[in-house]
């Protein structure tokens, strides 16, 4: 907090100003909180967290916006949650371990699914939910990327979020979506979308062809719960990367397989940011800085893209935009580099690393390598 800051909160007295409510909420739950750029969640301190009735902490990503948290909850061995209700979305992803999850529907049926690493799913807005930890010997970690920032923020009452009856029968979806069923919903490369409410193994899961962001990389759209709360899964193949492209914050980027880097930068920067990943690792691009992704390992990598505001439901014009223009070339209109217009450093950092993973470069395809010899 700076000295103007704490001037000016000063001259309050009691009442609120300049107030994150959400802040306030998460300092006060008493458990570990980390701040980052990137942050390797299964490194993440936890302690026991007595909403939850497991152990768990928080992981703010600096670039993580106005919308979006990161909750990290660790269940015992043979442990579960306490049941949950909320006013607010998630997205939640296993990080290791295995389990299922509970689900009531406002009718009282109970749908239940079981989960292991690599496993992503939604929960309905305001259903009821329990965790269980399906083993006896090893703990289960989760990771809940959620919209709590922006319902606590405007509401300001826990007890409305945590405490509400209302319940909201028509995102709940079908049977067939606690299952592992879905619907695919075609569109257009890079808009073809996938609608369910569990995934039981996104390192398995068919993708979607989308050239026009680079180098044969695959993709699919995710509708998850029909929520607001985006989702989306990218695969680079061996010797490759993505271009170069921005938007604005809250978009959370972590990786599913393989491993790898990212370039972050702002237009006019001489240097750029490179955060190293793999399985775990999440980090946040800040407003409208670019960043391109690059698949450093022998094998493929994936990484899943949690924001809030999709493609069924923007919430905001800007993500409107986002999602009619990324991949469209920056100089027309869009939010894309193209390779001609890359630095030419981007390159030269790609081919060290692919010498460091023993693989070869698939990009000559793309780009004239031979100045790089």
């Amino acid at each position: 907090m700076d000295t103007l800051e704490q001037e000016l909160r000063s001259t309050e007295g009691d009442k609120p100003f300049l107030a994150d409510p959400f802040l306030d909420w998460a300092e006060g739950e008493g458990v570990p909180i980390v701040e980052d750029f990137g942050i390797h969640l299964p490194d993440v301190p936890v302690k026991k967290w007595d909403r939850f009735g497991c152990n768990g902490g928080f992981a703010h990503l600096k670039g993580r916006g106005d919308w979006l948290s990161v909750f990290v909850l660790e269940l015992e061995p043979g442990g579960s949650t306490s049941p949950q209700q909320h006013m607010f979305e998630e997205v939640v992803y296993c990080l290791s371990g295995q389990g299922s999850t509970q689900v009531e529907t406002a009718d009282g049926t109970k749908h239940s699914f079981e989960w292991g690493k690599g496993s992503l799913f939604a929960l309905p807005l305001n259903a009821k939910y329990q965790h269980f930890n399906g083993s006896g010997q090893e703990p289960a970690r989760l990771s809940s990327t959620n919209n709590m920032p922006m319902i606590m923020n405007v509401f300001h009452d826990h007890q409305f979020v945590f405490e509400n009856p209302f319940r909201f029968p028509a995102r709940e979806g079908t049977a067939d979506y606690y299952a592992g069923e879905g619907t695919f919903i075609p569109k257009r490369p890079g808009r073809h979308m996938w609608e369910t409410n569990f995934i039981p193994d996104l390192q398995t899961f068919e993708l979607q062809k989308w050239e026009a962001r680079g180098a044969g990389g695959s993709n699919m759209m995710f509708v998850l719960a029909d929520g607001a709360m985006h989702a989306h899964m990218s695969e680079m193949p061996v010797g490759t990367y993505k271009k170069g492209h921005r938007h604005g914050a809250d978009f959370h980027v972590s990786c599913i397989t393989g491993h790898g880097y990212s370039l972050l930068w702002y237009d006019g920067d001489e240097e750029f940011t490179r955060v190293d990943w793999k399985h775990g690792t999440v980090f946040a691009p800040p407003d409208m800085m670019f960043h391109q992704h690059f698949n450093a390992a022998a094998t493929p990598s994936r990484y899943l893209a949690i924001a809030c505001g999709g493609l069924r439901y923007p919430l905001m014009e800007e993500k409107r935009r986002i999602f009619l223009g990324m991949d469209v070339d920056v100089n027309k209109g869009g939010a894309q580099i193209e390779y001609e217009d890359q630095d030419p450093r981007v390159h030269e950092m790609f081919l060290e690393a692919m010498k460091e993973a023993g693989a070869e470069s698939g990009m000559g395809k793309f780009i004239d390598e031979s100045q790089f010899k």
